[in-house]
């Protein structure tokens, strides 16, 4: 109506004032209800043609949009593995600090699994200290095998002097029965060695490795039950949080609630607009925008475009198990694009989540300012540039009437 309105000054209204004083025809008299299309035809089809053309530059070069979302994160509430609750600790609405048990799953089973690892890591204890009592009794064996082999050796020798001193003294099946004793008694030795080293062995290598086998399923055991506490993973508010005594978890099919932090990270406040398809071609990041939110009415609030998605979401393929129909894909899909304020603070006031709309503004500013620039052209960007006046005139008229729109006029209350 507005771009109606403006044509209507260029060409209606001069054609009547050529009809009226150069002319002299008048309203009522010559210039009536039925002969206003034969008097003021040239008006009208300038003004119909002027208009459509207005209303396309206007609306291609600066679009507009009412799918804006001011979007915020949100944290899903599930358990790592399948369970029933045994015990809730905080309500729907509640606010939860960072690492805040928010409700535990029956743990029968993994508190018998730190049992059993607890008791096998004592098994390993107990080991070590039956180890370490075989060691002494080793060294022992090897004392007393040195001692025998030093017995068997004195003896050897005084066997073998009596019988190199006089042959007939001592016969020399006794002195070789003494030499075979003590090899016998230096293997004796050896083996008790072996032995000791053997349980050296088991006490340095076999059993630890078996304790830190044993630790390893302990803290795996006590993983699994610290699992069973569903905790809180940042400071925020807690809704859509249900959960009863017994209700059955599971972390694929029935998350427990919804988070929303607090604070969202390094994530500035922003709005998220769907375009139409046929703008894509002039939305480009670092375009000017404005927007007004039905939660913060009254207000426009200067935006930039600081992306543009490359890709349109209805188009995306996933692989399953039927082929693809492109009727499925009736509903056209927009131009996802993020409008951040242009100054600090501008959506404070704004409620995450808040339905609004959002225009956008082309500038050739740049393009204007390049030498050689041709006369046409020169107008043509001036006039595309001027044009968005008439946008941001809709949006202003569109924020001033928002709540009459919504309190009035909807119907809803």
């Amino acid at each position: 109506m507005l771009e109606l309105i403006l044509c209507s000054l260029l060409t209606i209204f001069p054609d009547y004032l050529f009809r009226r004083y150069g002319q002299g025809k008048r309203l009522g008299r010559e210039i009536t209800i039925f002969s206003v299309w034969f008097e003021l035809r040239w008006g009208i089809v300038t003004c119909l043609f002027l208009t459509v053309s207005l209303i396309t530059l206007v609306f291609y070069f600066h679009p507009a949009t009412s799918y804006v979302t001011a979007v915020y994160r949100t944290v899903p509430v599930v358990p790592e593995t399948i369970g029933r609750v045994a015990e809730v600790y905080v309500q729907g609405s509640d606010r939860v600090e960072a690492g805040q048990p928010l409700f535990r799953l029956d743990d029968a089973t993994q508190r018998t699994a730190v049992e059993t690892a607890r008791r096998e890591v004592a098994e390993v204890d107990a080991a070590f200290a039956l180890a370490r009592a075989d060691l002494l009794a080793a060294e022992a064996r090897i004392l007393e095998a040195q001692g025998a082999l030093e017995q068997a050796t004195d003896e050897f020798e005084t066997r073998a002097e009596l019988n190199r001193r006089s042959p007939d003294t001592i016969a020399r099946r006794e002195v070789e029965r003494a030499e075979v004793n003590v090899r016998v008694r230096a293997a004796g030795v050896e083996a008790a060695r072996a032995s000791r080293a053997a349980v050296f062995a088991r006490l340095e290598e076999q059993l630890p490795a078996q304790r830190a086998s044993a630790e390893a399923m302990l803290a795996q055991a006590e993983a699994a039950l610290a699992k069973t506490v569903v905790r809180a993973g940042v400071t925020g508010r807690i809704e859509q949080f249900l959960l009863q005594v017994g209700d059955v978890v599971n972390p694929l099919a029935r998350p427990a609630g919804v988070l929303v932090p607090e604070n969202q990270g390094q994530l500035r406040p922003v709005l998220a607009a769907g375009f139409g398809q046929i703008e894509a071609q002039v939305m480009r990041p670092g375009m000017l925008a404005e927007a007004t939110c039905a939660s913060h009415p009254w207000t426009i609030i200067p935006m930039v475009v600081t992306n543009v998605q490359g890709f349109i979401a209805t188009g995306q393929v996933r692989s399953t198990d039927q082929l693809l129909d492109l009727q499925q894909f009736r509903v056209p899909g927009t131009v996802l694009t993020i409008l951040e304020p242009l100054y600090e603070g501008g959506l404070d006031r704004v409620i995450p989540g808040s339905s609004c709309i959002a225009n956008a503004y082309t500038s050739n500013y740049e393009e204007l300012q390049k030498p050689g620039l041709s006369a046409g052209r020169w107008l043509g960007l001036h006039a595309v540039d001027a044009v968005g006046f008439v946008h941001a005139v809709l949006l202003r008229i569109q924020a001033a009437l928002l709540p009459f729109k919504a309190l009035v006029f909807s119907g809803g209350h």
